[in-house]
C-alpha cells in the first residue's frame, strides 16, 4: 500500500495592512459635524441680563454736510447759505452736539482758499471733526 502525498493548499495568510479608507471617511464626517455645530454652541447661552438706564444703545454719529459748488456757493445739508449764516448754523450745531462731524464736499474746480475758508468757519464754531468726501478713483 502506497501512500500518496497529500497536497495541501496554502491557507489564506493574515493581512498585514490596515485599510485606512473607512477611518478617513469617519473622520471627515466628524469634522463636518464639528464645523456645523461649533457656531451654534457659541450662541446657545441663554442669559437674562439685568436692566439699566445707563445701558442704552449708542446713537449713530451725527454729521452735517457742507457742500461748495463750482460757483463757490455754500450749502448746509442741501440748503443754500451765505458764509455768515453758515457760521451761525455751525455754531448752533456745535453748541448742541460738539462731537458732530462736518462732511465737506467740494467741486474739483473750487479754489483751495475757499475750502480753507469753510473749514475755518467750522473750526471757529467748535466743530473739529472734518471729513473730506471724494469719489473713488476711476469713476467718471
Amino acid at each position: 500500500m502506497s501512500f500518496g502525498r497529500l497536497e495541501r493548499s496554502q491557507g489564506s495568510q493574515p493581512m498585514s495592512e490596515i485599510n485606512v479608507t473607512p477611518l478617513v471617511d469617519v473622520m471627515l464626517v466628524l469634522v463636518v459635524i464639528f464645523i456645523i455645530t461649533a457656531p451654534l454652541l457659541a450662541s446657545s447661552i441663554k442669559l437674562d441680563l439685568p436692566r439699566s438706564d445707563a445701558a442704552k444703545p449708542g446713537e449713530a454719529p451725527k454729521f452735517v454736510s457742507v457742500v461748495v459748488d463750482k460757483a463757490g456757493r455754500t450749502f448746509l445739508n442741501d440748503q443754500p447759505l451765505a458764509l455768515p449764516e453758515l457760521a451761525r448754523n455751525l455754531a448752533q450745531t456745535a453748541a448742541s452736539r460738539p462731537d458732530t462731524e462736518v462732511q465737506l464736499r467740494a467741486d474739483a474746480s473750487v479754489p483751495y482758499g475757499r475750502i480753507v475758508e469753510v473749514m475755518g468757519l467750522a473750526q471757529k464754531a467748535g466743530l473739529n471733526r472734518i471729513g473730506f468726501v471724494a469719489d473713488p478713483a476711476g469713476k467718471p
